[in-house]
């Protein structure tokens, strides 16, 4: 019997344990589940380079950009990143290339009956897939996002040529600990005796765990600030994407001390080509004009303190904020972020984990924000475009799924 690409990502969703679907019941920190897939693949990690990217915002934007460089500079460039927006295949990538439905076809069917009796999650299940893939397409390098965390995260079974820790901030509290300290720690531990570390815009008091994290096991750190001022022409829409870009360079920088041949016109051209080269979405990114309509993948109180700054800078004669988050998120401080004078259009996510509209709005209402509530994300959204005139500014955000759903409709049109 043939076995679909379809049939497959059901099985996958039906049976694993999916963290950004469910939320913590999914998550299963620890190298024993990721360790013993690799056994079954035989350590297929072992055969790769890396550079790994943890941090709280800016590691998938970090990771896209870095990516884009070395493919620009002439190597076969594996980009792991998660959640994906659309379609699964967007978590493995090979020089900008999704991986093939028959490829994952193939993993499936073949090691299926293996990996059941391990019962991994979904996240675990899909960075063994990426790095079988990686090994046997013979990738030069792979940048690999984590998932959670660090210490635990199952990306951590690898040992890279560089680590990259953009941001931390206050995100899976629950899970990773209530303060930033707590957080750091966890970041840093993606951190290798003698391996590089490349610093973003971290402050202390999560600065000095990472800093003494990096001592400990005499680690080099390199500071993205340093880079700030010479990083080259990036087509990315938000200011925060200068930082990202900062740490992104400072990242091949780092690679180049590591004997890996890339030069500034191949930074240049990865910059600049980072849309084109990698697929990136869902940052700042303008879906249509007239109104504007926006879509950010925001979901936590630092990013949606950046997607602010980013509005401010912005004209228009009002702002529509089409909103719907997880249910695990510090929801009362996001909300005071947002502004009171905006339109909202409160909407959940078709997932389990994603917080019930009305009840958002209930919270909302508490900190000043009017709006009304939508049965789903694009009757939302679409209200917002309905009432949005023609100068005003149509925001999409909270979370990636809210963002996703808004994508897949805008994709389906285009088509």
């Amino acid at each position: 019997m043939t076995v679909t690409y379809e049939a497959c990502i059901h099985y996958l969703v039906a049976q694993l344990p999916m963290f950004h679907r469910t939320g913590p019941a999914a998550y299963k920190p620890g190298m024993g589940n990721i360790s013993s897939l690799c056994d079954i693949l035989g350590q297929p990690q072992n055969r790769l380079r890396f550079v790994h990217v943890a941090g709280t915002n800016g590691k998938g934007s970090v990771s896209h950009l870095v990516a884009s460089v070395l493919q620009e500079a002439g190597y076969r460039t594996g980009l792991h990143t998660s959640p994906h927006l659309v379609d699964f295949r967007e978590r493995i990538r090979l020089n900008g290339a999704l991986i093939r439905r028959e490829d994952v076809v193939e993993f499936v069917t073949r090691y299926r009956d293996q990996w059941e009796a391990i019962q991994p999650s979904f996240f675990e299940l899909s960075v063994a897939m990426a790095f079988w893939y990686y090994a046997r397409q013979g990738a030069d390098i792979v940048v690999l996002e984590t998932g959670l965390g660090g210490r635990l995260d199952s990306t951590n079974i690898i040992q890279p040529d560089i680590a990259v820790i953009t941001t931390i901030g206050l995100d899976h509290m629950n899970l990773l600990g209530d303060t930033v300290e707590l957080i750091a720690a966890e970041k840093a531990g993606i951190i290798k005796k003698g391996i590089p570390v490349v610093l973003g815009a971290i402050a202390d008091p999560a600065r000095a765990v990472i800093l003494a994290r990096a001592d400990e096991v005499g680690a080099t750190v390199m500071d993205a600030r340093e880079a700030i001022n010479r990083i080259p022409p990036v087509p990315l829409a938000g200011h925060y994407q200068l930082e990202n870009a900062a740490t992104a360079l400072r990242a091949v920088e780092a690679l180049r001390t590591q004997g890996w041949s890339v030069s500034y016109a191949a930074i240049a051209a990865g910059f600049d080509g980072v849309v084109r080269n990698t697929g990136l979405r869902g940052r700042w990114q303008v879906i249509r004009q007239s109104p504007m309509l926006v879509c950010d993948v925001g979901h936590n109180e630092d990013g949606l303190r950046a997607v602010m700054t980013q509005v401010a800078k912005q004209s228009f004669s009002r702002l529509h904020i089409v909103l719907g988050v997880v249910n695990d998120k510090a929801i009362e401080r996001m909300l005071a972020l947002l502004p009171p004078g905006a339109a909202y259009y409160f909407c959940k996510a078709d997932i389990p984990r994603g917080l019930d509209a009305g009840l958002l709005a209930d919270k909302a209402a508490a900190t000043g924000l009017s709006g009304r509530v939508y049965s789903c994300v694009t009757d939302a959204c679409g209200a917002a475009l309905n009432e949005a005139g023609p100068d005003d500014l149509v925001l999409v955000t909270g979370s990636f799924f809210t963002v996703a759903e808004v994508l897949a409709v805008f994709d389906q049109t285009s088509e």
